[in-house]
């Protein structure tokens, strides 16, 4: 019988719990046994008495790993669990590598195997699979809410006795799912929506849900989904049309990220200069450095009149929702990798294989490889 851990998220911050127990009876009447520490899902509102109820056993931290072939998380592990991790089990989670090289070194050091959530592949069958949309989602709805509180004018069109009050302008800069996300919360909250995302077909879906898009003559499809990297001309072609269009804007949300390496600016100084005092900027990208030069991460600031908001770790704050996601993202990952309840890892799929970040110790992601000196 394969034996499945959930430990309680140390990250200061962290709300999320990587099984809910609507996930943990699936798993159970499929034959797995699952061990929760106890507390685990305080965060997300899921008392231990509803983990026992859906089969589990809630048990102290020491006791987690004993036998334990998976450990689901969120956050990357930290050491005690590293340390207690027994031979041939698989760690299931998000590492972000290029933001944790040490961690990756312990887990090494330790010869353990680990799929990183992060790099799910991007295909039609890993899609329930895929958290980092499921998180995605919950932090683009929340970039649109928190520009609302945050904005001194009202979202929506109001006719008044005081007379007619003017939708905001919001602009959405990177529609991927977090911008999509982003704009079809806008747009409920009534504000006049822009988009801009140097891949085409990214516009064509923020139409799709009302945006006005904003097109420049640049066109960098990447891989996965993402965009390439601009070239130093397109950058400055985009640089020129952008400063015009951010001018008149209420609301800035930005989202454009580039995996594994630092946030693309997108707001310089000359454009930040250029915006009306009461505009808000929401920089999504702060965790990985921020699309505004002025974002400082985790803080609200106030410069010349423009509030800039860099939020850390929005999921978080959904903790209830963001957890149901993620838990399915999860359980369905979990058929390559638990079959008649037993533990058996498919290790040929493309999905396990593209997820993969190290085998026994061994790192098979060439980026991570590449990060560590060829470790």
């Amino acid at each position: 019988m394969v034996t499945v851990a959930v430990p309680k998220e140390r990250a200061p911050g962290e709300r999320r719990v990587a099984l809910v127990p609507e996930v943990v009876a699936r798993l159970v009447k499929g034959g797995a046994r699952v061990r929760v520490e106890r507390g685990a899902g305080e965060g997300a509102y899921h008392p231990d008495a509803a983990y026992l109820e859906a089969g589990a056993e809630v048990v102290e931290r020491g006791e987690l790993l004993r036998g334990a072939n998976l450990l689901f998380t969120v956050q990357p592990p930290p050491e005690d669990l590293i340390g207690a991790l027994e031979p041939g089990a698989i760690v299931v989670g998000f590492v972000q590598a290029h933001k944790n090289p040490e961690l990756v070194r312990a887990l090494a050091a330790k010869k353990a195997t680990v799929i990183a959530m992060e790099l799910i592949p991007r295909i039609t069958r890993a899609q329930s699979m895929d958290a980092l949309s499921s998180q995605a989602t919950v932090a683009g709805y929340l970039a649109a809410v928190h520009a609302a509180r945050l904005s001194p004018r009202f979202f929506p069109m109001l006719t008044t006795a005081a007379g007619t009050i003017r939708p905001a302008k919001v602009m959405v800069m990177g529609v991927g799912v977090a911008g999509l996300m982003a704009i079809a919360t806008a747009k409920r909250l009534g504000a006049q929506v822009f988009a801009y995302d140097v891949r085409k077909a990214a516009v064509e879906q923020a139409v799709s849900l009302g945006a006005k898009p904003i097109e420049l003559p640049i066109s960098a499809e990447g891989e996965g989904g993402y965009a390439r990297e601009l070239t130093e001309e397109e950058k400055r072609i985009q640089h020129e049309a952008l400063r015009e269009h951010v001018a008149g804007m209420d609301v800035l949300i930005t989202t454009a990220q580039v995996p594994g390496r630092r946030a693309p600016i997108l707001l310089t100084e000359d454009m930040m200069e250029r915006l009306k005092p009461g505009t808000v900027v929401v920089d999504l990208a702060a965790e990985s450095g921020g699309n505004c030069v002025l974002t400082k991460p985790g803080e609200v600031v106030e410069v010349r009149g423009v509030r800039i908001y860099g939020p850390l770790n929005l999921p978080s704050e959904l903790s209830v929702h963001a957890s149901e996601m993620y838990a399915k993202n999860l359980f369905n990952l979990s058929s390559l990798l638990i079959e008649k309840g037993a533990f058996a890892p498919k290790w040929e799929d493309e999905i396990i294989q593209g997820a993969l970040l190290m085998k026994e110790g061994e790192i098979l992601h060439g980026p991570t490889k590449a990060l560590l000196g060829g470790a």
